[in-house]
């Protein structure tokens, strides 16, 4: 859909925005807020209460509040790119910036506005992404008139809910394809290939009823277990280099960054020990580092166990095993102690060949719609972007906005 322009722009001499309609203004974002320290929040800690915002969102709740009203809060350490809409009592941690309205701005036209602030051109050259309260305040932001921001922030609120809808479409048939991959692996690593084969009692809970030929062996009796060591954003700075260095904060094929040392080479598990990803398990190969956060598994000489096999075992027993506290934690001695299935090494490499097969259908699948999804995110940053800064006039498409 091709939308209206305005009939008259000037120069706005700014790398993000080229032109913004005649009658706008030019100002610094702390003309439509005022930007607010977060507090220290471990005297607030309860739990029930209100809100405690993160850079990464909401993670606690908190028995006093910082400020009862409409709200835009910005990162200023950790994930800075996503500012965040809030009306009501909260609280904020020093790593989240939190904000008053000010008269004259309208609180989802500022939300909006907030959303295309090129963070990537003012964050600072630390190992973890920062914005100062100083550089957010005089980023230059366009300010129609009040009646018209109401307007525009009435519109991308309809627009944006329906691309959102979609998008929600989109992440609910990769999920059905996620617990229908999960299905076939899971069938597969705990029952055989072989649907008249006898079966047994495993003695494990997560496994219930196992082919009759098949044994149970601990984790400790088939790796040698290993940990990661500490190396930080700063390490990785000071020293550049071809070899990989993963962490819990990463995806499966993620990587923190490059370091020019190594501390494992070969085919490897490994698993996070600590914090939301506990439990998650990878595999590795080649030449790598991983961190303090990081456990690893190398396969002993005389265990008739191939990686694909243990590999898909292990990530479906791990989640019974993290202990929830604070933290969630699956240690070195626990994952130890987990029991897996082990069939005949032919059997296992049969099992490995069939998951293989059966998951590659998914794949072409799931890509078509990560594109789908790619290009409904994009077609809604775009449209934000165009509204706020008024490379559309969307004046005519919201004929019932009441002014706020």
């Amino acid at each position: 859909m091709s939308f209206p322009t305005y009939g008259a722009y000037r120069n706005a001499n700014l790398p993000w925005i080229s032109k913004v309609p005649e009658h706008w203004k030019l100002c610094p974002l702390k003309t439509l807020l005022s930007i607010e320290n977060g507090a220290d929040h471990s005297e607030v800690l309860a739990d029930e209460g209100w809100p405690v915002f993160g850079s990464g969102g909401a993670f606690a709740k908190a028995s006093q509040y910082l400020y009862d009203g409409e709200t835009i809060l910005l990162g200023r350490k950790g994930t800075i790119d996503k500012p965040l809409y809030y009306t009501g009592r909260f609280w904020t941690v020093d790593t989240m910036y939190w904000s008053r309205i000010k008269p004259g701005c309208n609180g989802r036209y500022a939300y909006y506005s907030c959303l295309t602030i090129p963070f990537g051109y003012y964050q600072t050259s630390t190992a973890l992404p920062s914005m100062t309260k100083a550089v957010l305040g005089c980023h230059a932001t366009c300010l129609p008139p009040f009646k018209e921001q109401v307007v525009i922030a009435t519109f991308l609120d309809r627009e944006t809910a329906k691309i959102d809808a979609l998008i929600a479409e989109q992440q609910h048939l990769i999920e059905l394809l996620q617990e229908k991959r999960q299905a076939v692996i899971s069938h597969a690593v705990t029952k055989g290939l072989n649907p008249n084969a006898p079966m047994k009692d495993s003695g494990v809970e997560w496994l219930g009823e196992v082919p009759e030929h098949w044994t149970i062996l601990p984790v400790w009796m088939l790796f040698f277990l290993g940990r990661g060591r500490v190396i930080s954003h700063e390490d990785i700075a000071s020293s550049p280099g071809d070899y990989p260095v993963y962490s819990s904060q990463t995806e499966r094929d993620g990587e923190m960054g490059r370091i020019n040392t190594f501390d494992f080479d070969g085919d490897y598990l490994t698993w996070t020990t600590d914090g939301a990803n506990a439990g998650s398990v990878f595999r590795r190969a080649g030449r790598f580092n991983c961190t303090n956060v990081c456990g690893t598994l190398k396969g002993k000489p005389n265990a008739l166990l191939i990686l694909e096999f243990a590999f898909q075992s292990l990530r479906l027993a791990t989640a019974s095993f993290v202990r929830m506290d604070i933290n969630p934690k699956l240690m070195n001695n626990v994952m130890a102690s987990i029991k897996i299935p082990v069939p005949p090494l032919e059997e296992q490499q049969s099992i490995a060949l069939h998951i293989s097969q059966q998951t590659e259908e998914f794949e072409p699948l799931k890509a078509a719609i990560d594109i789908q999804l790619q290009l409904l995110k994009e077609r809604r940053s775009a449209l934000i972007s165009a509204a706020v800064t008024g490379q559309i006039d969307v004046r005519g498409l919201v004929p019932e906005a009441v002014e706020q």
